[in-house]
């Protein structure tokens, strides 16, 4: 039999950890503030297609009952029918949206019909929840898409 050799055991030497540790720390140093930034995008993009998933809602909703609902009815007309306002004959029953959304804030998304931008608005208020604003303070609507 041969003699069992252990291979020569070699580790890291504290100076290779340490130019790891202060490489880690740079990359993070740039990527980090970059990063940061994002979750207030991804609230204005959910925003816009929720937005968009409530305009085509409303879209079947006026092909069932030939208009849209009133500013009246509001946007819970898509969750449950109207009882007040035009007669709405052909109303799908289950509504044309499971629920109505918040949007990514917590406020209740804005309906208008008509609208001042278009035949009917729907809009969010930003994160201030207050009508204009700027960056994410400011109103997203279905007239920007």
């Amino acid at each position: 039999m041969k003699p069992i050799r252990h291979a020569a055991q070699r580790g890291f030497t504290l100076i290779e950890i340490m130019v790891v540790i202060v490489i880690l720390g740079v990359l993070a140093a740039l990527i980090v503030p970059k990063v940061m930034g994002r979750p207030d995008e991804a609230r204005i993009v959910a925003a816009k297609q929720d937005i968009g998933a409530i305009s085509q809602a409303l879209k079947l909703y006026r092909l069932d009952n030939t208009r849209y609902p009133t500013s009246e009815q509001g946007l819970k007309a898509l969750v449950q029918k109207p009882t007040t306002g035009p007669e709405t004959k052909n109303w799908k029953p289950g509504g044309y949206l499971e629920r109505l959304p918040d949007d990514p804030w917590g406020h209740p998304y804005q309906y208008a019909n008509p609208g001042t931008h278009g035949e009917i608005d729907i809009w969010s208020l930003g994160a201030d929840g207050e009508p204009g604003g700027e960056g994410v303070d400011a109103d997203i609507g279905n007239w920007q898409q």
